[in-house]
């Protein structure tokens, strides 16, 4: 199943950062945080990834592009034909393809712009900027009882998003303002989707957190995983100063990988 990660947006709450680089490729412990999230997915099974990227799209690019000389010892020998050897090879099992989605592009149009690559088929979406423990499988497992079109993975942080009202069948029943002690859950991404979502998309300008997933609530579509566990993102300097600890101290809950 193809993991599609949105990847394009400016991130000016972090402009630090951002104005050089975009959002989801900020470091955290020296490596860009889309390579964290890469790899929650790929140590539970999930190998192929569809960036959507936008704002600075050529950085992503280029990263990829010589990924062995940013993650390997290298010789360059310029009097042998300018030859390079890599000494320690470092591989990832992943496919990546990565799509220019437009500069100015909303989330829902980058999601309706990579169908072609994602085709006919269920696929997971999740955003280029939080990190989790989440157990990736039970969330594609509880999707797939359901039954609905669907599911976002719903954790409980005293953060500055929009809530969800969740009913105790887990159905999605509206989105809301949180307020300033709001204890319901927000939406952390790591979603899993029915191919049938890209119909409610009608373009570059569609929001996917407004119309397409209110739709979806209306119609009683939307399901909310619970996650209890750890989850962040890395939308504010301190939030990345925070995860940049975490890393530093060998205590990141959401490096669920062996070295």
């Amino acid at each position: 199943m193809k993991t599609v990660i949105l990847a394009g947006g400016f991130g000016t709450r972090i402009a630090e950062e951002s104005m050089f680089k975009p959002k989801p490729m900020i470091e955290i412990g020296g490596m860009p945080i889309l390579w964290h999230i890469m790899k929650i997915y790929s140590s539970q099974g999930f190998d192929e990834f569809i960036i959507c990227a936008g704002y600075k799209q050529h950085v992503i690019k280029e990263w990829f592009a010589d990924y062995y000389l940013y993650n390997c010892d290298v010789t360059f020998d310029f009097a042998n034909e300018n030859s390079m050897e890599v000494h320690s090879s470092v591989t990832e099992p992943w496919k990546v393809t990565l799509v220019d989605t437009g500069l100015n592009t909303m989330t829902g149009g980058r999601v309706k712009r990579i169908q072609k690559y994602v085709g006919d088929e269920p696929f997971m979406l999740t955003y280029g900027d939080g990190v989790s423990d989440v157990n990736i499988r039970k969330v594609l497992e509880f999707h797939r009882v359901h039954g609905r079109l669907l599911t976002l993975t719903a954790v409980n942080v005293g953060q500055r998003f929009g809530v969800l009202d969740i009913n105790n069948k887990n159905e999605i029943c509206t989105f809301r303002e949180k307020s300033v002690s709001d204890g319901s859950r927000i939406n952390a991404g790591y979603m899993v989707c029915q191919p049938e979502v890209f119909g409610y998309i009608k373009g570059d300008e569609t929001v996917f957190e407004k119309e397409p997933l209110m739709k979806l609530a209306e119609q009683g579509q939307l399901m909310a995983y619970k996650h209890d566990g750890y989850w962040q993102c890395m939308d504010t300097k301190r939030e990345k100063e925070k995860l940049d600890e975490l890393w530093d101290s060998g205590r990141a809950p959401w490096k669920i990988w062996g070295n």
